[in-house]
């Protein structure tokens, strides 16, 4: 194991949690450690020193204030070198979150967890240590060199995860390294895949608000009845279920980037709250007549094509230009096909290590193959198929059947010789079933890009059952 390996430790007294993280983040680090004893942390601290823990707040059956993990991550920051700190909470305890933040929390999760979300917080908990690490170094030469040197591996970190030297994916970093410096919000056009949080996150780490929180709300998933308490917060009392003040996501965001991903699936009367918190800079929580300034940098996120963005009947043109000052279009992996053996070549090496399986190599047949598919999942399928591939696969080297893709076997017949496709009768009847596996999957995926990623939508297009398409989407890895 090596020394230099992120060290992660992940304090909760819940153990079926704790061990649920800690599962997950095996899966990318190898040294994950879980205390469920407060009392076993001051021990541990003696002899390791995590760069990352994982802080659940409330260790004592009955106690909600959060005072022990208060307490305890004061005793963290206390630490050489201190470890960044990600709040765990519930939901309802963003208040507490907010004042760890405060504090010297660098972000908080809450519970339960999006597992892709906690991954994405723990690589950022990363990165701004090593910005940390970098900087300290850097105070001991000229002001200049430690500017330049700064400058230089802020960039570095901050496209970390955009991976790909084709002509489009480095007009998007220069564009990034451009944009990220200002105040300007952002708008990140994309298919589902390609990694707009990504970039959402690389202009947060290359930015002066990189110190400062990153917060990801999926606006799609927020209902249009919560919306207001959900963004802007509540105080106790102001309905029902309002047993507590809570803060809203504009609040906890408070002098970094707050990331609205899916705003096309935000509903109209939720735009017009939206856009007139967005005019005014300030939020009214539910219950409270005094607004309350915010303090973020807005970059949003769709799969929404540009026609349909400006669509009066779909999302409003007001709430649009205030959000596209800058617009950002993240391509397909179909249309920077020269980054997929790279990218096939970094993830089959992530997964090889993560799983503890020998290297191997792409036969030529399997790599020309890949890099001709369409990858309608983009990045994110072809990272999950590399994953299968180093699971399931069993030859010296991978070949095609191995990335799991259901029509593989017709792309290599389409590569084969014309000569051997004439010599044998059957090969057409062969070959038949896989071009309906293809189009089958293409005329799904062209329903979901049509519906915006809409499940009921696209079903209506295909004349489906939602539990019919669901089933279709998992065969198809879609």
């Amino acid at each position: 194991m090596l020394n230099n390996a992120p060290h992660l430790l992940i304090i909760d007294d819940d153990p079926d949690v704790a061990c649920a993280a800690q599962l997950l983040l095996r899966r990318k680090y190898a040294q994950v450690k879980v205390v469920t004893e407060p009392a076993q942390v001051k021990k541990l601290l003696v002899d390791e020193h995590p760069d990352v823990v994982l802080l659940n707040f409330n260790f004592t059956a009955g106690r909600t204030d959060g005072g022990e993990g208060l307490a305890m991550l004061d005793l963290l920051r206390a630490q050489d070198p201190t470890p960044a700190v990600i709040a765990l909470t519930a939901y309802a305890d963003v208040p507490l979150a907010v004042e760890a933040l405060k504090r010297g929390a660098c972000d908080f999760i809450t519970k339960p967890w999006d597992n892709a979300r906690l991954l994405a917080a723990v690589e950022t908990a990363l990165a701004r240590k090593s910005t940390t690490k970098i900087s300290t170094i850097s105070d001991t030469s000229s002001a200049s060199a430690a500017s330049d040197s700064a400058h230089i591996d802020n960039t570095a970190i901050a496209f970390a995860n955009l991976m790909g030297n084709s002509v489009s994916m480095c007009e998007l970093k220069s564009m990034i390294a451009n944009v990220a410096p200002t105040e300007a919000n952002v708008m990140v056009l994309g298919e589902n895949g390609v990694g707009k949080e990504l970039v959402a996150r690389a202009i947060h780490l290359a930015s002066p608000r990189k110190a400062a929180n990153f917060l990801a709300v999926d606006m799609g998933a927020i209902p249009e009845t919560t919306f207001e308490s959900d963004m802007f917060g509540h105080r106790k009392g102001a309905f029902t279920d309002a047993r507590s003040d809570r803060a809203g996501r504009f609040q906890a965001a408070r002098g970094g980037v707050l990331f609205l991903d899916e705003i096309g699936n935000l509903p109209l009367g939720a735009q017009a709250k939206l856009l007139t918190a967005l005019e005014r800079r300030e939020v009214t929580p539910v219950g409270m007549d005094k607004a309350e300034k915010i303090d973020v940098r807005i970059v949003s996120a769709t799969n929404l094509s540009e026609i349909k963005l400006f669509d009066p009947s779909i999302f409003r043109s007001d709430l649009l230009f205030r959000l596209n000052t800058i617009v950002l279009r993240v391509p397909p992996l179909r249309e920077r096909r020269e980054d997929i053996p790279a990218l096939l070549g970094h993830y089959l090496a992530l997964y090889q290590d993560q799983y503890k399986r020998p290297a191997r190599q792409l036969n030529d047949t399997a790599l020309n193959a890949l890099s001709e598919y369409d990858w309608p999942g983009n990045v994110r399928s072809l990272r999950h198929s590399c994953e299968r591939a180093v699971i399931l696969g069993t030859q010296a080297d991978y070949e095609i059947q191995d990335f799991g893709l259901s029509f593989a076997n017709a792309t290599l017949v389409a590569m084969t010789d014309v000569s051997e496709i004439k010599s044998d009768s059957n090969t057409e009847a062969a070959v038949q079933p896989f071009k309906l596996t293809k189009l089958e999957r293409d005329t799904i995926a062209r329903a979901m890009t049509e519906a915006g990623g809409n499940i009921s939508q696209a079903a209506k297009l295909l004349g489906v059952s939602r539990a019919a398409l669901y089933r279709k989407l998992e065969k198809h890895d879609i």
